[in-house]
């Protein structure tokens, strides 16, 4: 299916049959070439889905579960769990610290800033806060209130973190299917009782933690862009030009997994029964027209889910901030934004509310925006905190008014160009490491995955420039990576 341009990198790809409103694509020719079969097949399956009113394509898009990953599928009158995925709320976190980034420039600092971090907040699958010694232990029933509340006062109290930070995120709590945080524990008590969140206890005590995959965290130099409207927006944002930053991506781990593959399970169970045909065939791409019993239990899943992702960001920032404080005394810190990339949220669409599923998309609302009011955004849009690579950078970019076009959505990173298997075939280990060594960049491992080095991934450049060049968002500042955490359990030969 041919992707038809309607300029330097926007185009549309025609719904099967012609039937809707044809997929929104952004990316110029040479990210268009990334976009392999299974990507647009995925893509055509998602517009053809019972419901769908809008399918975009961003520029990092590859193939997903269920949907590509750099998608973004808008209905109102159906839930998909396939185009939020597995790692519910996988998000995004940015925190400035008031510490000039000379601080961090001699090797043994930023040695001992890795070490700090690890002892509070440990990567790699499965592994909770019992493997961190100066991390916090948090028992069920704070465990509960985390899933309930998101990130409420209370909880934010509770694991000492400064209560103003909820003001900086996205969402701090996610409600129930009717509105209400009732619904949410009235899902969990039985779900325990009944023995259907095995483990929770070990699910709980990963709060506070990275995990593996693409997940990380990154010390950074921030380079606030040049004019005048980027300084303002800066300033606005809270980013300090020429000071240390810490950027992390991680979601719900284990609870927001179990949680998901659980509702797969079930309504997969349901469509075998009920002799639904699938879109496209595709068994990841199931869903329930809102209102039924089916829908009620994911919305209230995948809230419980992005409440834990929510606390668990906020919980990392803190105990990084705690981190830098034990090696530079004296440094203060405040969260600049939290924003996801693996969620549905109820939306103005084409003058109607609908669910917006954003599967490795970011929102991007830009000044004036309706939704903005009451936040500290309203004048500038909110921070879109976007990652790259080690190698060549992350940004911070704020959105512009043609980002309406897109479901005022933007890509969440740079898109993988290879698959892991692929990387790890082809890359080689040496160069990975080499590459690190020549841009001053430390990790934690004694060899970085190949599977996540920077050339695993799109040409971030060409990722950006497709959205700035169809008017989407602008940057703010630039992230200059100093070190990285990461799990690297699997980087050896």
């Amino acid at each position: 299916m041919k992707i038809h341009t309607t300029g330097e990198a926007e185009g549309f790809l025609p719904a099967r049959d012609s039937k809707g409103k044809p997929i929104t694509v952004i990316g110029n020719n040479s990210i268009r070439a990334t976009f392999d079969r299974t990507c647009i097949e995925q893509a055509l399956n998602a517009r053809s889905a019972p419901g769908v009113s809008e399918v975009v394509l961003n520029p990092d898009a590859h193939a997903g579960y269920g949907a590509p990953v750099g998608c973004v599928m808008a209905s109102p009158s159906h839930i998909y769990p396939g185009p939020v995925g597995v790692d519910i709320k996988c998000s995004m976190s940015l925190l400035q610290l008031d510490l000039p980034a000379d601080a961090v420039e001699d090797k043994r600092t930023r040695r001992e800033l890795i070490d700090a971090v690890t002892d509070r907040t440990p990567t790699g699958a499965g592994r909770g806060m019992r493997g961190a010694k100066k991390g916090r232990k948090i028992g069920v029933e704070l465990g509960k209130r985390v899933a309930v509340e998101g990130a409420s006062e209370g909880v934010l109290s509770a694991l000492g973190i400064p209560p103003e930070w909820a003001g900086r995120c996205e969402d701090a709590a996610h409600l129930g299917h009717d509105g209400t945080s009732d619904a949410l524990a009235g899902r969990l008590e039985p779900m325990l009782a009944e023995g259907r969140m095995p483990r929770f206890e070990e699910k709980i005590a990963q709060l506070g933690s990275y995990g593996g995959g693409n997940h990380f965290g990154e010390c950074e130099e921030v380079e606030v862009c040049g004019g005048p409207d980027a300084a303002g927006v800066a300033e606005a944002f809270g980013l300090r030009d020429g000071n240390v930053a810490f950027l992390s991506h991680c979601g719900s781990r284990g609870f927001g997994h179990r949680l998901a593959s659980a509702q797969f399970r079930a309504l997969a169970q349901h469509f075998e029964a009920w002799g639904t045909p699938l879109p496209g065939g595709d068994k990841q791409l199931v869903y329930a027209p809102l209102g039924t019993p089916e829908a009620d239990a994911y919305l209230d899943d995948m809230a419980m889910g992005a409440n834990f992702a929510t606390v668990n960001h906020m919980l990392i920032n803190q105990l990084v901030l705690e981190a830098f404080q034990e090696v530079l005394p004296g440094v203060g810190g405040s969260l600049v934004y939290f924003i996801s990339h693996n969620i549905a949220r109820q939306e103005e669409v084409g003058g109607q509310v609908q669910w917006v599923h954003r599967k490795g998309a970011t929102r991007a609302f830009p000044a004036g925006h309706d939704a903005l009011e009451g936040t500290p955004f309203m004048d500038t849009g909110h921070p879109i905190l976007l990652p790259g690579n080690p190698r060549d950078g992350s940004v911070v970019m704020a959105a512009l008014p043609g980002a309406e076009k897109t479901c005022y959505s933007v890509n969440h990173g740079a898109g993988r160009r290879m698959s892991r298997g692929q990387a790890n075939r082809t890359l080689d280990q040496r160069q990975v490491d080499a590459d690190f060594d020549a841009h001053d960049i430390l990790t934690n491992s004694r060899r970085y995955p190949r599977d996540e080095a920077p050339d695993a991934y799109k040409d971030f450049g060409a990722v950006l420039g497709s959205v700035e060049a169809a008017g989407l968002a602008y940057q703010v500042a630039k992230l200059r990576a100093r070190f990285v955490v990461k799990d690297a359990g699997k980087a050896d030969d």
